[in-house]
């Protein structure tokens, strides 16, 4: 069985403010990545940690945006093959 269908470990319990609260911090962290990556005072080895925190926040954002029902988010950019 998978995880997701292990319904003893998931509450279902989230509401859309819950969601919406998630989405709008995921948009400010991701917001606050991008204006890091533009310092050019960073060392390569910090430019590239905050390059996979970006990455990984903008999949956080599309997934919760898809989640909510954004007609611009499909299924297929949600998991990354669009």
């Amino acid at each position: 069985m998978n995880d997701h269908q292990d319904s003893e470990n998931f509450s279902y319990e989230r509401t859309w403010v819950e969601i919406e609260s998630a989405l709008r911090g995921a948009e400010a962290n991701l917001n606050r990545e991008l204006m890091a990556l533009r310092n050019n005072k960073l060392s390569r080895k910090q430019k590239m940690k905050h390059m996979r925190t970006y990455k990984a926040l903008d999949g956080v954002v599309t997934t919760l945006r898809w989640t909510l029902g954004d007609l611009k988010v499909t299924r297929a950019k949600m998991l990354g093959d669009e």
